[in-house]
């Protein structure tokens, strides 16, 4: 019977975290929607200064005008409020941890948080005018370039979503390592198994073209070495520190 009130409880306490989540996802967007088209100018203005004068991108669908600035404002939103939400699980999860545990996952958790708006970020900020320019370079000569709004937001979507979760390699690493699954020495050994998973990897998260392929699996084995560099600090001191 307390097995079932705690497990009750436990329900209850989580729907409340939960719709406290769509709240401030809510709240967020509603502040912004009035903003939608200056959101969506902001991200594409990059791309629109590499068109040629005269150029401009187009909507192939009735309700693409609207609805893609509306859907971007929602995402924008959701990124703005995942601090909090975040905030919510961790409240929601580290009751049942204990103090030692709290300590060493709390630094972990802030800084997937951080990793994921610096990979995103990098995205938007950096790799995407890049690629722009690279694919107006390339475009055969007597092409007008007028890309639509839809497939650009969701061609942005996945690049920025791609660079997030790639950015979260060092804190996989440490993890990894950390928890005694897999030793330093033997990440080092299958260094080239790694390589190779980092452009597979690249290739499933962004747009199929070779230059976004190489600006993330790049990235992702430098920060793989950043991860794997700060695990072998972490255990080397822990040996010291039982040997003192």
């Amino acid at each position: 019977m307390a097995d079932e009130t705690s497990l009750i409880s436990h329900l209850i306490e989580l729907r409340m975290r939960l719709i406290r989540c769509c709240i401030s996802v809510l709240a967020v967007f509603l502040l912004l929607v009035g903003f939608s088209s200056e959101i969506y100018h902001l991200i594409a203005n990059p791309l629109l200064e590499l068109l040629p004068q005269g150029g401009s991108m187009i909507a192939t669908e009735v309700a693409s005008p609207f609805l893609t600035p509306f859907k971007l404002t929602l995402i924008v939103a959701f990124y703005l409020a995942m601090p909090y939400m975040l905030w919510q699980i961790w409240q929601f999860i580290s009751p049942g941890l204990y103090t030692k545990e709290k300590l060493a996952a709390l630094p972990l958790f802030i800084a997937s948080v951080i990793l994921f708006y610096v990979g995103t970020l990098f995205a938007l900020v950096v790799v995407s005018p890049l690629l722009y320019a690279f694919f107006q370079a390339m475009s055969p000569e007597g092409v007008v370039v007028m890309p639509d709004i839809t497939r650009f937001l969701d061609f942005v979507i996945k690049l920025a979503f791609g660079f997030g979760i790639a950015f979260e390699v060092p804190v996989i690493t440490f993890m990894v390592v950390k928890s005694g699954l897999v030793e330093v020495a033997t990440l080092r050994r299958k260094r080239p198994f790694i390589i190779v998973a980092a452009f597979v990897f690249a290739t499933l998260l962004t747009p199929p073209d070779v230059i976004s392929q190489l600006l993330l699996a790049v990235p992702v084995l430098v920060l793989f070495e950043a991860g794997l560099f700060l695990a072998a600090r972490s255990a080397q001191s822990g040996r010291e520190e039982e040997e003192a």
